[in-house]
């Protein structure tokens, strides 16, 4: 079993006294088991962003050693910057790597803010996975009124005073998936048309799928700066060409693009292979054979003895997972297959979107094959506490909910997996009808395998009532 690794990415309101953002790396780099991946400054949003990896434990100790920085050096009352900001430490994600699961990054988002708001007084808003009221789960509406908006207001924090630190504001502290910070300049100072982009494009909009956006002016250019909060969703690329597109239709052309931190590597893979109209860009890539060579990962074959082994991780609960992976990598398949075909040219436009939506589902559907494990480990964990332990039973049924959540999102995927499979079966490429045929018994498969899991999961919970909800939802 992999050990457990989170990312984290702290954002600070400081991007131009090069003292605190030194003073800010060195209390990451102080705990041991961190490593600073990335470090990105910007003075016009007078904001920088931190990414780090490391074990839980040591990721918690390296968010907080900086919190502390932060609060002593950071003072918002003399704070000016493009970016949003509410804190001087404006924002703390947990993101799952390996070994771990979301609800793992919740945990340590709360005791994080646990922490934070009694040691540190200062107010902590938890948002996204963590959010413990619907109006906080968007960033941005945690945000709302900034530090000088929420002074003199009841802020009803998750943790922490009620009122604003009075340097150092509030904090937002979540657990997420991947992000990526994304912008991008037009050839314009003109601020007002970067805003009337981000509003066409932005999900709260109606525009792209998982998309926030806003627009700012920076270093004399117009910039539409945004979150893509799912890459498998909507890519940086399709992003970059709707925002190239409705710039053309302005008379304008687009500068140049940025990232803010990091990004998964699938993205510019998959950038350049639709640059390029190569749909298999990935398996050409050599320094992904080079890494799988050397032992970059587990083999198909080392994965399918895993399974067969006597462990009980990976399990059932994986393997219906995998299950679903494969049933959307099929539906994926048999778009490619119909997509710029003469005697399909009536369905092309369909066929692309069943294509874009099977490789988001393969992508989430992939992750929890691990994240299955991941959560079971935690189950057998909690299984191991001494039985005279009072916190034994409670430990237990989190780490069981904490399975059965897992499955219920594999058996919701794998349910819009089969809806796109049947369709395909209608429309596709009729010399692929078997490969979408397949596609759906691997889907009925998935779904089948997953809500067991969730029926056994809550089954073993001292009160089997709760978490009803995943059997229904599922």
């Amino acid at each position: 079993m992999q050990s457990p690794f989170v990312e984290c990415v702290p954002n600070f309101s400081e991007g131009r006294d090069p003292r605190t953002i030194e003073a800010l790396r060195n209390a990451l780099k102080a705990v041991p088991g961190v490593s600073l991946l990335d470090v990105q400054t910007d003075a016009s949003h007078n904001r920088s962003v931190f990414t780090f990896v490391a074990p839980p434990a040591a990721a918690l100790e390296a968010a907080f050693a900086a919190m502390c920085v932060a609060t002593q050096r950071i003072d918002l009352t003399k704070h000016k910057g493009e970016h949003p900001r509410m804190g001087a430490t404006d924002v703390v994600p947990f993101v799952p790597v390996s070994g771990i699961t979301m609800d793992d990054c919740v945990a340590l988002a709360r005791a994080l803010g646990g922490r934070v708001g009694k040691e540190l007084q200062i107010p902590v808003l938890l948002y996204a996975r963590a959010a413990t009221r619907p109006e906080r789960v968007l960033l941005p509406d945690v945000r709302k009124g900034e530090f000088e908006g929420m002074q003199g207001t009841a802020l009803e924090p998750d943790f922490g005073p009620n009122r604003v630190h009075p340097t150092a504001g509030a904090t937002a502290i979540g657990a997420r998936p991947f992000l990526v910070a994304y912008n991008v300049y037009l050839d314009t100072k003109d601020v007002a048309i970067a805003k009337e982009i981000a509003k066409q494009i932005r999900t709260s909009s109606g525009g792209l799928p998982a998309v926030q956006a806003s627009g700012f002016e920076v270093n004399g250019l117009a910039q539409v700066s945004m979150n893509l909060l799912d890459i498998d969703i909507t890519p940086p690329a399709t992003v970059f060409g709707a925002i190239k597109g409705l710039a053309e239709k302005r008379g304008l052309n687009v500068m140049k693009s940025e990232i803010v931190g990091l990004i998964p590597e699938r993205a510019v893979i998959g950038a350049a292979g639709a640059a390029l109209q190569l749909p298999d860009a990935a398996d050409h890539i050599l320094e992904a054979k080079i890494r799988e060579a050397q032992g970059g990962g587990p083999t198909l074959d080392g994965w399918i003895d895993e399974l067969a082994s006597g462990a009980a991780t990976p399990g059932g609960g994986s393997a219906a997972a995998l299950a679903g992976t494969l049933a959307a990598a099929l539906v994926a398949m048999v778009a490619r297959l119909t997509i710029g075909r003469k005697a399909y040219a009536a369905v092309d436009k369909r066929a692309r979107e069943i294509l874009v939506e099977a490789e988001a589902l393969r992508g989430e559907l992939r992750r929890l094959v691990d994240e299955d494990a991941a959560a079971y480990a935690a189950v057998s964990r909690a299984y191991k506490i001494a039985k005279d332990d009072p916190q034994r039973t409670r430990a237990i049924d989190d780490a069981l909910l904490a399975a059965a959540r897992v499955p219920a999102e594999v058996a919701r995927r794998a349910s819009r997996v089969l809806e796109v499979a049947e369709e395909l079966q209608k429309i596709g490429n009729r010399n692929a009808r078997s490969d979408a045929e397949v596609a759906d018994g691997l889907a009925v498969a998935a779904i089948a395998g997953a809500e067991e899991n969730v029926r056994v999961n809550l089954a073993a919970m001292s009160d089997p009532t709760k978490g009803r909800e995943l059997l229904s939802g599922s």
